[in-house]
């Protein structure tokens, strides 16, 4: 195989492998949507669980129709619920993060302040989001705040304990060799112990931020009275599954386009550790 033909030979292998993996990806939605379709469609079935062919139907509508008009109080609605949605997760993901990253790396590489802070940390975390609604409502009202509140501790907590995981596996080589070099404890921190942990950060993020969307729709539900949790919890009570269904795949599309956008930045940021790997 001469030059030329090694040149093309490339993208063409490329092209074929990135099909292949988009094939293999495809396959298993294709497999539950065709199950879904012909279940739906059985007599036992039909009428209690809405077909994908209905479920589209009702989404291109929820999407694309006009608002106000018909008797579909959903319709052309989509995109305003989407943003409140988006709009709350990014308030409650940001304030996470500003609050959990600095807090984790205080607790990984403090001895005093693991002894003090991390069995708190640790006795409050396994109480669910549900049980901080009344809490919530009590305290905020039915109001975007208090969705905001449950969204944060959604996220708050696996960022805390991945960061902190991530600052006690620092190398203490690495530490050593730079306290060595002169290195105060802040410089320690900020150019030996945080780049060390950014890879258990961006897990903690991509975490956090899939039980941020957890914690929307849980909190849309009851405190507030918009977005896609409100959406699927009024659909619910009218009956309309086909929304209910519309509604989860949004919020699964939602959560999966915005977990790889923290997988686009991790792979800037991280760009030292792909070429490690290679």
């Amino acid at each position: 195989m001469n030059a030329s033909t090694l040149k093309y030979a490339t993208p063409i292998r490329r092209s074929r492998r990135a099909i292949g993996r988009a094939g293999l990806a495809l396959a298993v939605p294709a497999l539950i949507l065709i199950i879904w379709q012909l279940a739906g469609q059985s007599p036992d079935m039909a009428g209690v669980v809405p077909t994908p062919v209905q479920v589209a139907r009702a989404w291109y509508a929820w999407i694309f129709g006009s608002p106000g008009m018909g008797l579909n109080p959903y319709q052309g609605t989509w995109a305003g619920n989407v943003q409140y949605s988006a709009m709350r997760v990014l308030q409650g993901f940001a304030l996470a993060m500003l609050l959990g990253i600095p807090l984790g790396l205080t607790i990984g590489w403090s001895r005093l302040a693991s002894q003090t802070l991390d069995p708190l940390i640790q006795g409050l975390r396994p109480i669910p989001i549900t049980a901080w609604l009344p809490f919530s409502i009590a305290l905020f009202g039915i109001r975007d705040m208090g969705s905001i509140f449950l969204i944060f501790l959604g996220g708050f907590y696996a960022i805390v304990v991945n960061t902190t995981q991530g600052a006690r596996d620092v190398d203490r080589n690495l530490v050593r060799a730079a306290s060595m070099m002169g290195a105060s404890s802040s410089q320690l921190l900020r150019r030996v112990v945080l780049p060390a942990a950014m890879p258990a950060i961006f897990t903690g993020l991509r975490i956090g931020l899939g039980i941020s969307w957890t914690a929307v729709i849980v909190s849309e539900m009851v405190a507030v009275k918009s977005g896609l949790g409100y959406v699927l919890w009024d659909a619910y009570y009218v009956g309309r599954m086909d929304i209910v269904l519309a509604d989860m795949v949004s919020i699964g599309l939602m959560g999966f386009l915005s977990d790889r956008l923290i997988v686009i930045i991790e792979r800037r940021v991280l760009v030292w550790r792909m070429l490690q790997n290679h």
